[in-house]
């Protein structure tokens, strides 16, 4: 598993004290302010930063950190990933994963034939959508709900799934 993953992307610089506007990638957005530390990453490597303040802006995440004090410092952050280590991220609930944990997992049917891998998933705001590429290339896009999804090993790799009526 990955030690460490990506919970936003800094988009841009936020008023004039330094604060960078970040594209969550996460659906708990509160995490943000949970966190006393998180690491930024881009060409340069990756670097930690203490977080000094957290406030929230139609969608985005707006960040003051320690050390950026004003729009040009927080300039040279924009396009840099922010990155936590999986230690210091929030427990999941049961049945619920990281999706960075289910990208590249096999994908069987409850029949044993096998789709393909886990190339992305998405959500559509009613559940999650997997998509699913064979080795040719095609893709199987499958709804991330109880009758489709039927078993996630990620241990082994294997995501075992129930192809109702209609879906293929």
């Amino acid at each position: 598993m990955t030690e460490y993953f990506e919970i936003g992307q800094i988009v841009n610089t936020f008023g004039i004290k330094g604060m960078v506007k970040v594209k969550p990638f996460t659906e708990n957005v509160e995490q943000f302010e949970e966190l006393e530390k998180i690491y930024i990453k881009n060409k340069k490597g990756k670097k930690e930063y203490k977080i000094q303040e957290v406030k929230y802006h139609k969608q985005m995440v707006l960040i003051k950190f320690e050390g950026i004090e004003n729009p040009e410092d927080a300039d040279l952050l924009r396009g840099s990933y922010l990155v936590i280590n999986r230690k210091d991220a929030k427990p999941l609930e049961e049945g619920t994963y990281y999706i960075v944990d289910l990208l590249g997992l096999e994908v069987y049917t409850d029949e044993g034939i096998l789709l393909g891998k886990v190339d992305d998933i998405f959500n559509t705001g009613s559940n999650d959508i997997y998509v699913v590429k064979d080795e040719l290339g095609k893709q199987v896009l499958l709804p991330g709900i109880e009758d489709v999804i039927k078993e996630v090993d990620i241990e082994n790799g294997k995501i075992t799934v129930h192809i109702i009526p209609g879906l293929m």
